[in-house]
């Protein structure tokens, strides 16, 4: 192990798996290590046993819920939007080669306590029970406004610089109602709080245009798509690629010290009393817990049942937002479904998340509204964990941390942190313009 490595990253979360890839393709040495003896660390993807023994010690798990080996079930679920920059990723580093992607069925938005399909054309917006007919016309306008702007063509601007002009602004022009506005921004945009609406409205439009854009990707009910098997693929997929370019992974490497020179530069990690020389160090917060701080707590139920979430169109993978306002809370909640058609449980069976920012101590309470949609659960399992950030000068100690993960069940706010993460360690922007067909035939049946 005592070699010298440009970068040495720790923990195999699916953060680190996606830095860890781009930056072994961009040639650069890189050793992987993980304190644990399986991929994925927070992220990682538990059978029934495995599921068992974390939440239950060693109570064993009922055998009508089928072999324990035909369970994947994810700890950080997340459906990936089918044009999104995690796709453009998987693309660019040719990791779509060992992976089998499939549709999901369906994307829903709860409101006034009833759960329906997003629309997100001028077309679905008309057809829509979630508003009136006076109300779908205004919305048509809208909708008709964000497919045809360009930000090439001025015309489609209407006059109006969406660099300056806030959400809110751009809203009120088209005299949207709160809760058109409220499955807008949280179930199509993906905003996970109001804050949006008073930043320029450029980003809120291109969040539009990207989910719309991949809802007509493979012309199914939701613009987001997952692996065969669940995301446990895809840090293996990851070390498989890493390994391609000459990159090392170890497992089961205990402590894994970062080392520090006189300045508080990381200089490398010893495990086992040997110490891998680096001039960068990449991990997830619980390696150099004392550079980064709690911003929040997450809150979830994990459950296994033996239908499709009510009112969902029988969709055997689905993702549900509740906005914070039909809730009364501070940020939304989601529910994340998926079955046995995309192999992650045996035939009949289902796994069903409820996440959400923790604003009490009590999960239970607090997930109720999300947990009472699913109707009847055979297994729920409640459990928080603490959210972190990292505080440190990347400039001053060359550490690199991730944030944790958030309860969003899906990949667009991940990204964006690995994204900015590979900006940091490098100094360049991070190409993604690919020919996105490259994923297409995987993603169809």
């Amino acid at each position: 192990m005592d070699e010298e490595y440009d970068v040495i990253v720790l923990g195999t979360g699916l953060k680190e798996c996606i830095l860890s890839g781009l930056l072994s393709v961009d040639g650069l040495k890189v050793l992987h290590m993980d304190r644990n003896d399986y991929y994925g660390g927070e992220s990682t993807s538990l059978n029934l046993v495995q599921l068992w023994k974390h939440f239950r010690g060693d109570e064993k798990p009922p055998e009508k819920l089928g072999a324990s080996r035909e369970y994947n079930v994810d700890m950080m679920p997340k459906f990936m939007m089918a044009n999104g920059s995690l796709v453009r990723i998987l693309i660019h580093t040719d990791v779509t080669k060992y992976l089998n992607f499939k549709a999901v069925d369906g994307s829903y938005v709860y409101n006034k306590k009833k759960v329906h399909k997003v629309p997100a054309t001028d077309v679905e917006a008309f057809k829509s029970p979630l508003m009136g007919l006076f109300e779908k016309r205004r919305a048509r306008k809208f909708f008709i406004y964000v497919q045809d702007y360009d930000d090439n063509d001025p015309k489609s601007h209407e006059g109006l610089d969406l660099n300056k002009v806030t959400a809110r602004e751009l809203i009120s022009k088209y005299g949207l109602e709160d809760d058109t506005i409220d499955f807008i921004g949280h179930a199509l945009a993906l905003h996970s709080n109001d804050s949006y609406l008073d930043q320029p409205a450029l980003g809120f439009i291109k969040r539009m245009k990207l989910y719309a854009e991949s809802l007509a990707r493979f012309q199914g009910g939701s613009p987001y798509i997952y692996p065969l098997y669940g995301l446990g693929e895809l840090p293996q997929a990851f070390a498989r690629l890493s390994a391609v370019y000459g990159g090392t992974y170890m497992l089961h490497k205990p402590e894994c010290k970062v080392e520090f020179d006189a300045d508080g530069k990381a200089t490398g990690v010893t495990s086992e009393g040997e110490t891998a020389k680096c001039k960068k160090v990449v991990c997830d917060p619980s390696y150099l817990p004392d550079k980064v701080k709690k911003v929040g707590k997450v809150a979830r139920a994990i459950c296994i049942m033996s239908h499709p979430i009510p009112d969902t169109n029988d969709s055997h993978s689905a993702q549900v937002i509740l906005p914070q306002k039909q809730l009364g809370r501070k940020s939304d909640m989601y529910l994340f479904c998926c079955s046995y058609a995309h192999n992650v449980a045996p035939k009949g069976k289902y796994i069903a998340f409820v996440s959400a920012e923790a604003e009490t101590d009590n999960p239970e309470v607090e997930l109720k509204p999300g947990v009472d949609l699913l109707g009847p659960v055979e297994e729920i399992f409640y459990d928080t964990y603490d959210r972190y950030v990292p505080t440190n000068d990347h400039a001053a100690d060359s550490c690199f941390i991730s944030a944790s993960y958030d309860p969003t069940t899906h990949f667009e706010t991940t990204v964006n942190d690995v994204i900015e993460m590979y900006t940091k360690i490098t100094g360049k922007v991070l190409d993604l313009s690919v020919d996105l067909s490259a994923a297409n035939a995987a993603s169809e049946e």
